[in-house]
């Protein structure tokens, strides 16, 4: 009973934390929303072997995470709990596996704060109760690398090495074949590292190179037989061509400078994040078991760290794997300052209370924003922010209240780690587990208020309606979810091409159709307030209305 405890309580507190409020704010443009619409497409369609959006091929993603959302619809029906779900799962298996691989790897103190840092760090927490893809992407990876460390020592290595390669290839179902460059830039550091294989045996890697095409292969093999060899070439060209451009162009204007993703690890994981710059003594424990897997986390933290900021295309979540080593090594320093506090270093004390202290000072701000924002908006330039803030989100003084607990917190927790530091960071945990569910269920709604709910909202007011709906000049999927558009409201908007791709013509290429051409049936745009002179302009579409920094019009 008392091996079994462990896990049942943090099965039971992941799922607390993780599934609750899943479904009280809309999906975010872009990426909630992107695959959301390609799950809910699929029902629609009944065509579970290719992703869609728009109900036209879509190509930038692989289909599992979809195929996850997709049974979770049928399940819950569709809607934001049930694109959240698939993540707020992998939450709880997360949290239960590195409880589970830091008991194995090293003891249970080693194993408990892993896990409590995993839950109480701010990007961590929150992507396990999003709807984007990263979460089970990085577990199938980590998983694999697990099972890489295991395969050396193991009676029945070829058992871990087809495990690896299985669990690889997931994650290359889920999101692409960077999976596998992660893993072969890796493996490629810890041959150089270790002056060669250092145990391994190449036959085992070449079983993990053969499994991790697997589930990839079936995939392609079930599309093919489907929807045509021509689709399976388009897929793959239009695929590998979007995975480049990624790579070497800022896609989406998600730009940004090299460090970008040094300084997002250092404030989304924070505490954990700081307990990197504590190193106490020689790496090294003595035990080269362990030294191994610590090896292969240092890797994998500094593969993806590095690999990601020579990336052109900057976003918040393409750093999430480093979630997983990063974690670990701070909870390495967490059990050694248990047994030795003095070691804390002062600069690392300082780093913490100052980086706690600026975070505890934006969420305090945060409402007052809100209720002087009058104040504020002449000095903004940007009209579109200028419209957002006219909307009427309720604020409150008291609200700053949470800003300033969750700083007394911090500091009070600090100070505890003085006499019983064990006791003070499980303090400081729990103070972050606190305020993260705050900033999750209060703040995120009132955030989203402003930022699009006045887009979602008009989007709403179309479901049922056989009418086209556009975005002019600027992204987004919301119009297609919160629509809830039919399979059949294309048949006149998109000419298919006839050359057994299964192409179609994009979206903005029938831009200029819905605008100027020989309409079936009414059309609705929407805008940015900047944008709203340009089709002013237009004879052909009359305004209909304006709201928080949207202008909607209508096709006379």
């Amino acid at each position: 009973m008392q091996k079994v405890f462990p896990y049942a309580f943090i099965f039971v507190a992941a799922g607390l934390l993780f599934f609750s409020f899943l479904g009280h704010v809309h999906l975010f443009d872009w990426d909630e929303i992107n695959f959301a619409e390609c799950a809910r497409e699929m029902i629609v369609s009944k065509d579970y072997l290719r992703a869609q959006i728009d109900f036209m091929p879509f190509w930038e993603k692989p289909p599992f995470f979809i195929w996850m959302q997709v049974l979770s619809m049928k399940i819950f029906g569709v809607g934001e709990f049930a694109a959240r779900f698939p993540n707020a799962l992998t939450g709880v298996i997360t949290l239960v596996s590195v409880y589970y691989i830091g008991k194995r790897v090293h003891n249970e103190k080693i194993a408990f704060w892993w896990s409590l840092l995993f839950a109480a760090s701010w990007l961590p927490h929150i992507y396990f109760k999003s709807g984007i893809i990263d979460p089970v992407f990085n577990l199938f990876i980590f998983a694999a690398f697990y099972q890489i460390w295991t395969l050396k020592s193991s009676k029945q290595p070829t058992l871990h090495a087809a495990a690896a390669g299985l669990l690889l290839g997931m994650a290359v179902l889920t999101k692409g074949p960077v999976a596998i460059l992660i893993a072969v830039i890796s493996l490629i550091a810890y041959l150089v590292i270790n002056r060669g294989l250092n145990g391994y045996k190449v036959k085992h890697l070449f079983l993990v190179a053969l499994t991790a095409s697997i589930p990839m292969l079936f995939w392609m093999a079930a599309a093919v037989a489907s929807h045509g060899i021509a689709y399976g070439k388009w897929f793959m060209s239009e695929f590998v061509t979007y995975q480049i451009r990624l790579f070497s162009t800022e896609d989406a204007d998600h730009g940004g400078p090299f460090f970008y993703h040094f300084i997002v690890l250092l404030i989304g994981c924070f505490p954990a994040s700081i307990f990197l710059f504590q190193y106490i003594g020689k790496r090294n424990t003595g035990q080269p078991k362990t030294n191994d897997f610590t090896r292969w986390m240092w890797i994998l933290f500094w593969v993806v760290l590095i690999l990601f900021s020579i990336v052109k295309t900057k976003i918040v979540h393409y750093s999430s794997l480093c979630y997983f080593p990063l974690t670990y090594l701070a909870a390495l320093q967490l059990a050694q300052l248990s047994y030795d506090p003095r070691k804390f270093k002062k600069s690392v004390k300082v780093l913490l209370l100052s980086i706690g202290t600026i975070v505890s000072i934006l969420i305090g701000a945060l409402p007052l924003v809100g209720l002087y924002k009058q104040k504020l908006i002449p000095y903004i330039e940007d009209p579109f922010a200028v419209g957002n803030l006219a909307a009427d989100i309720p604020w409150s003084g008291i609200e700053c209240c949470w800003g300033i607990l969750y700083l007394v917190g911090i500091w009070i927790s600090a100070m505890y780690m003085r006499k019983n530091f064990r006791n003070g960071m499980i303090a400081l945990c729990v103070c972050q587990i606190i305020i993260i569910q705050v900033a999750v269920i209060h703040f995120t709604p009132k955030v989203e208020g402003y930022t699009q709910r006045a887009a979602i909202e008009y989007f709403q007011g179309f479901e049922g309606k056989d009418v086209y709906v556009k975005p002019l000049d600027y992204m987004s999927y919301a119009h297609l979810f919160y629509s809830n558009k039919s399979a059949t409201a294309n048949q006149n908007y998109y000419s298919y091409k006839h050359n057994n791709k299964g192409e179609a013509t994009s979206p903005e290429a029938n831009e200029g159709w819905l605008l100027t051409g020989n309409i079936d049936k009414p059309a609705y745009f929407i805008c940015k307030i900047q944008d709203k002179k340009k089709f002013l302009a237009m004879s052909q579409l009359e305004q209909i209305g304006e709201k928080n920094g949207f202008a909607f019009f209508k096709r006379k």
